[in-house]
């Protein structure tokens, strides 16, 4: 397979020095979006669940920026933790002018042994703070002038994919929840659209792969126009592009990054 060479990134002027909360930063996707908007020269915050993570990723990004990003330990199924840490960051930071609800887990599950308690963490962890979040940041960003707010949704439910309902069932209502907010907060000039990314080999899912299904690789490159791997930076670019002013008339909107699966 032929390797497409690296290309610099675009350079978003309006970004630099702009406030940017991303949700669940700290490694794969996320951390991909945080580096990449600390490259803008953003003023990034994160959140996320993992401290030792969170830790990892700020001593790499004072390496290679000079300084770590802003970020809160939090678990983002507790919404008032997580207005608090937003609260707090905005505080350190600014009122947030861009928002990135990246925070979510494809964990797998049998449908026979889903429960009650189990579907409601499911929709706790890949949806339900994706509201909570904007509901927090909302206000400021309208009395600011406006902003952009990205959710991150996932192809997985477009084809049905099986072994975890729950995850796909959350993340198709990714979708509604972006149109329905775009409708709401167009006339504030804040821009609401979804990223939707399709398998995207991070250094969690090549393990996973690895062990449980060494052929999924070749497999999803079949399925794809483009056959080549997907990584975080491809979701990362698209995200940018849509935190920009370059985006300005976009909103209620779904793109796609996945090679051409869908």
């Amino acid at each position: 397979m032929n390797e497409t060479p690296t290309m610099p990134g675009a350079s978003y002027p309006d970004l630099a020095a702009c406030p940017v909360l991303v949700t669940g930063g700290a490694s794969g996707i996320g951390a991909s979006i945080v580096r990449h908007f600390m490259r803008q020269k953003a003023r990034v915050a994160f959140l996320d669940l993992r401290e030792t993570a969170i830790r990892q990723l700020n001593q790499e990004l004072a390496r290679e920026f000079g300084a770590p990003a802003h970020s809160h330990q939090v678990d983002l199924r507790d919404v008032d933790a997580t207005r608090a840490a937003i609260a707090a960051l905005a505080q350190e930071v600014a009122p947030f002018r861009v928002l990135v609800n990246n925070a979510g887990d494809d964990e797998r599950h049998l449908l026979a042994e889903v429960t009650p308690a189990y579907w409601d963490d499911r929709f706790a962890v890949n949806l339900r703070h994706m509201f909570f979040a904007a509901q927090a940041v909302a206000p400021a960003m309208a009395t600011a002038g406006g902003g952009s707010i990205i959710n991150l949704g996932s192809t997985s439910w477009m084809f049905g994919a099986a072994g975890l309902i729950a995850y796909t069932t959350a993340k198709s209502a990714v979708q509604g929840l972006t149109k329905s907010m775009a409708r709401e907060l167009g006339a504030h000039h804040i821009r609401v659209n979804c990223v939707t990314p399709g398998m995207i080999w991070t250094e969690k899912q090549t393990a996973r792969a690895a062990k449980d299904d060494p052929g999924k690789l070749q497999a999803y490159l079949a399925r794809q126009c483009i056959k080549e791997p997907l990584d975080a930076d491809d979701v990362a670019r698209m995200v940018l592009w849509l935190a920009s002013d370059e985006s300005r008339r976009c909103a209620g909107q779904a793109f796609i990054v996945d090679g051409g699966v869908v």
